[in-house]
């Protein structure tokens, strides 16, 4: 269909121990410069922070949604992040009866647009990846905040993934007000 937009839908933070899923929604114009992009994972934090300033600048629309730690634990990481998806899609506030949507994934969230799941779209779809980069930056300006405010726990480093000295700081400290109650912390 002639004129029909894309919204890019992704999340961040998934596998933590600690702090909200982000999510975030994009429509890139069809003359964005895309050449930046790649999936947030595979960009050094200069890189990504470079592509949100281009990518917040220039989308037709974005929106970030988040999920809580405590809304996590009682619906689950995987609705969680369908949740994050949904309001990320509703902070962009924008409607067309030509948008249509790609979920990085395997399920979709409860958007009212077309929308289809694609596994590893982050790599493959620019809206996406955008929508990757946008999540991944909000969280992690959203954890080195709480490090400062939480600076036993080293958040502003680890930014809540389970690593060593997350977990060593969990077992010392007890868990954060951020913290994950449903995950282990076992390696």
């Amino acid at each position: 269909m002639s004129g029909e937009l894309l919204c890019g839908l992704d999340e961040a933070g998934r596998g933590c121990l600690a702090g909200p899923v982000c999510a975030a929604a994009v429509i890139l114009p069809e003359d964005f410069p895309r050449y930046f992009l790649d999936d947030s994972k595979k960009l050094s934090p200069s890189a990504r922070e470079y592509a949100r300033m281009i990518i917040c600048s220039g989308a037709v629309a974005w929106g970030i949604g988040w999920a809580s730690a405590s809304e996590i634990d009682k619906i689950n990481i995987h609705n969680a992040s369908l949740l994050a998806m949904k309001r990320a899609f509703q902070a962009m506030g924008f409607q067309s009866p030509l948008l249509r949507a790609i979920a990085d994934g395997l399920f979709i969230p409860d958007i009212p647009v077309p929308c289809i799941p694609l596994v590893k779209a982050d790599s493959k779809i620019s809206e996406v990846m955008a929508a990757s980069i946008l999540a991944k930056t909000a969280r992690d300006r959203l954890m080195e905040y709480y490090g400062i405010f939480l600076p036993l726990y080293g958040y502003e480093k680890h930014k809540g993934y389970p690593t060593k000295a997350h977990r060593q700081a969990i077992l010392r400290w007890g868990p954060s007000p951020i913290q994950r109650m449903s995950f282990s912390i076992s390696p």
